[in-house]
C-alpha cells in the first residue's frame, strides 16, 4: 500500500508533467528557411536541432497558429540542383486539422508538402512535443518508485 508521502509526490509529478505541457504548447516554433540544390541548411537531410548553434539562413521563428509546413519543389528523380526545399510556419491550420504529407498543385507547380503541429516539427525528424514532459518524468518516477519498501 502507498504511503501518504508517496501519493503526494506522485499527484506533484503529475501536475508538473501537465504544466510542462501545458507551457510547452505556448510556444510553438517553426524552422524557416529556404535552399536550393545542394546550397543551404535547409534541405535534407536536415542537420539543424534545437540545440544547434545558429545556422545562417535557418530560423526557429514563433509560429502563432502552431503549424509549420516542409515543402520541397523539383523532381525527387532529377538532377539534385532542380530541388528546392523551404520549411514554415503555416498562417492556419489545414481544414481538417489532420498532420500529413502529399503531393499537391501550387500554382502550376507539383510540390511535395508535409503539415505537422508542434514546437519545430518540420525538421527531417518527427519528434513530438511530449518527449520533454517523459524525458523529465520518466526519471522523477522510477527514483519515487524505486525509494518504496516492499
Amino acid at each position: 500500500m502507498a504511503t501518504r508521502t508517496t501519493l503526494c509526490c506522485l499527484l506533484s509529478v503529475l501536475v508538473l508533467s501537465v504544466y510542462l505541457s501545458v507551457v510547452e504548447g505556448l510556444f510553438q516554433r517553426c524552422y524557416s528557411c529556404r535552399s536550393r540544390g545542394r546550397l543551404g541548411d535547409c534541405k535534407d537531410p536536415f542537420r539543424v536541432n534545437s540545440s544547434s548553434s545558429v545556422v545562417p539562413g535557418v530560423e526557429a521563428a514563433p509560429c502563432v497558429s502552431g503549424w509549420c509546413s516542409k515543402i520541397i519543389e523539383g523532381k525527387k528523380d532529377g538532377e539534385d540542383h532542380d530541388l528546392a526545399t523551404e520549411r514554415q510556419c503555416l498562417q492556419r491550420s489545414p481544414p481538417d486539422d489532420k498532420p500529413r504529407c502529399s503531393e499537391a498543385l501550387v500554382g502550376n507547380k507539383k510540390v511535395f508538402i508535409c503539415f505537422c503541429q508542434g514546437d519545430l516539427c518540420n525538421s527531417a525528424r518527427s519528434v513530438g512535443p511530449s518527449y520533454l514532459t517523459l524525458t523529465i518524468l520518466a526519471p522523477v518516477v522510477f527514483f519515487l518508485f524505486s525509494r518504496q519498501q516492499p
